[in-house]
């Protein structure tokens, strides 16, 4: 091939939708197309042609602007001009022209046809608009789940016994022994050893039915219950291969052989509880732990709970709903150990969680945000208390992977451990004085959630801060211009704009500048609203229903929302897969050409949303 010509040909295959085309139809589409140049200040599409073209940006910049003149967007580098081939597109009510000098290839309108028409995903590109696409590229995720360990099919056994003690009695033993070492492991099935090698194993059932049943005496030796024609498994047998031997048998527990070594027993509700694939099991785990030694072994899969999550296709509101739930419900437990140790408490008082815990969207140990409401009727010597209480659930938490706050938000820090009436004192000031301070704290305390509150007292203050807010149209237009401050990182030319420097050099933050933007205008449209939704997707539905952003509006942030946060966990999934630390920094070069133009359309979305807002509420008299 033409040098030339392999030069055209090479840019094509890095740019999307090209990017999408068979290598041999690369190899010849440079042939096809030709070559003009355009000064400056020039219209494009030309009105001087022979017929109408697909105009690919090879160099150069055009300004699209709307009929009022107003300019909504440039076309760069790789962008193209797809106004004469297309009959519905965004870009028909805008008209295009020449920035600075301009290089195009042009594909003529029938050629383009004929790719669309052999090529279905390239065609896709030019079928849907911006929120059709995203909208189509969420619905692939969700049908494709990962492919590595996400079901039965991909897991061996090994997986599941890993680091679990062996139980075990030797031949000699009393089932009264047996029983007594069930108890203490707490496992429903024990090994019965003959030196090195296994000789059976005893169950629940084998105690129940062999043993209390027909009333035999705790003290005859185990081998008159225990079972001794075995089948095993060894631990490469995949997870699925188990379960159709579990079946064939009608047993419900396999000892898993290691090199002719016993390493563990698989159980049937192992395979339930993997297959399962959410919180309840762990939760229900939680509830009965007997101390804080047993909450940090639980809390320690918490990790693994969001990878599964992922693989197996879970969307991001699943994933943050299920890690919320079990934040919950160690919070909730780390109380119940507090109250015991300390005695019952002097007043009523709730436990309020703020944040992305409030919101229910966690992923896998977030940094803990909390504080503690008590009730009016407190003395002063009750703090001493609640100070301690609320340092046995924050130093627990700690130890359970939920770091201490940076910003020591925290129910240990007497300024958020107060009464009801110093609660309402706090907004009262923040709403009335929005200074830079008070909008940070509204920013964290406006999405709270009671985790224990037996008295409702988080309700009652609730609805104070949404008369309160909702009245307060300074207040509002404050919020709306913080909530503008985090912008997708998308320049001009919709090009990504990435960190730079330090530790996540050339990456892109896609909480900062992703979802936070989103989770900012949800709790605007909140506040304007009076709804006390605090999950943000929750937010946008009841923002549409009462009218403060359009249906469309709601449904292209709920989107924009889901990719980047699957993109997201996908990201951290990989990390902890991988036994690091989950962040929030991913490089854009470990997404494909289709996940970079989905990730642009989503933040181009934000974009025109957080425009939207703050032409409504003039925040620019605000930042």
């Amino acid at each position: 091939m033409d040098v030339e010509l392999l030069e055209i040909r090479d840019f094509l295959a890095s740019h999307h939708p090209f990017d999408l085309l068979p290598g041999g139809v690369l190899d010849s589409l440079p042939k096809k197309l030709s070559v003009r140049y355009f000064r400056r200040g020039l219209e494009l599409p030309p009105k001087d042609t022979d017929q109408p073209y697909l105009y690919i940006l090879r160099r150069g910049a055009v300004e699209l602007r709307n009929p009022r003149g107003d300019l909504l967007s440039k076309l760069a580098e790789g962008d193209l001009c797809t106004t004469a081939c297309l009959q519905v597109d965004v870009t028909l009510t805008l008209t295009g022209t020449t920035a600075e000098d301009t290089l195009c290839y042009l594909l003529t309108c029938a050629d383009l046809a004929k790719l669309r028409a052999d090529y279905p995903d390239f065609a896709t590109f030019f079928d849907h608009s911006q929120r059709e696409r995203l909208r189509k590229a969420l619905d692939l995720m969700q049908l494709e789940p990962t492919t590595s360990g996400g079901n039965l099919m991909t897991v061996n056994i090994h997986d599941f016994v890993a680091g679990r003690k062996v139980t075990s009695v030797p031949l000699e033993a009393s089932i009264r022994a047996a029983a007594t070492a069930m108890s203490e492991a707490r496992v429903a099935s024990i090994f019965v050893m003959d030196g090195e090698r296994l000789a059976g194993i005893i169950t629940d059932r084998d105690l129940r039915t062999r043993c209390i049943a027909a009333g035999l005496s705790f003290e005859e030796p185990v081998t008159r219950i225990m079972t001794t024609n075995l089948h095993t498994i060894t631990s490469g047998t995949l997870a699925f291969h188990a379960l159709i031997t579990m079946t064939r048998l009608n047993v419900h527990h396999l000892p898993v052989l290691e090199d002719g070594r016993v390493i563990g027993m698989l159980s049937t509700s192992d395979l339930v509880r993997f297959q399962s694939a959410n919180s309840v099991y762990m939760v229900g785990d939680i509830h009965k732990a007997r101390d804080l030694e047993a909450l940090v072994a639980l809390s320690a899969k918490v990790a693994d709970l969001q990878v599964q999550l992922v693989r197996s296709g879970a969307t991001t509101d699943q994933v943050g709903q299920a890690v919320s739930a079990v934040t919950d419900a160690i919070t909730t437990r780390l109380l119940e150990m507090a109250e015991q140790e300390l005695g019952p408490p002097p007043v009523p008082y709730a436990w309020m969680a703020a944040g992305s815990q409030a919101r229910r969207e966690q992923s896998s140990h977030s940094d803990q945000d909390n504080a503690l409401l008590i009730a009016d009727h407190m003395k002063p010597d009750d703090d001493a208390y609640f100070a301690a209480l609320a340092r046995i659930v924050n130093d627990g938490l700690n130890a359970c992977g939920y770091v201490y706050c940076p910003g020591n938000v925290m129910a240990s820090n007497p300024k958020w451990r107060q009464p009801l009436r110093m609660w309402r004192k706090y907004f009262n000031s923040w709403i009335e004085r929005p200074e830079p301070l008070a909008l940070m704290h509204s920013s964290i305390f406006f999405d709270l959630r009671a985790i224990h509150d037996p008295e409702g007292m988080v309700g009652e203050l609730r609805e104070h801060v949404l008369d309160l807010s909702r009245a307060n149209r300074i207040f509002i237009g404050y919020m709306v211009a913080n909530a503008l401050k985090h912008r997708p990182p998308l320049g001009f030319f919709r090009n990504f704009v990435l960190v730079s420097g330090g530790n996540h050099d050339k990456t892109l933050d896609l909480k900062h500048r992703g979802t936070v933007p989103i989770i900012d205008m949800a709790r605007v449209y909140a506040l304007t609203t009076g709804q006390p939704a605090v999950n943000t997707t929750e937010r946008l539905e009841q923002a549409a229903k009462y009218q403060a952003v359009s249906q469309d509006g709601a449904a292209n942030l709920i989107d924009a929302l889901e990719l980047i946060g699957a993109l997201r966990l996908r990201h951290q999934a990989e990390q902890l897969r991988q036994g690091q630390k989950a962040d929030n920094f991913l490089a854009p070069d470990s997404l494909s050409g289709l996940e970079r133009g989905h990730l642009k359309d989503a933040f181009s979305l934000i974009n025109t949303m957080q425009d939207y807002l703050e032409q409504r509420y003039q925040a620019g008299r605000f930042g």
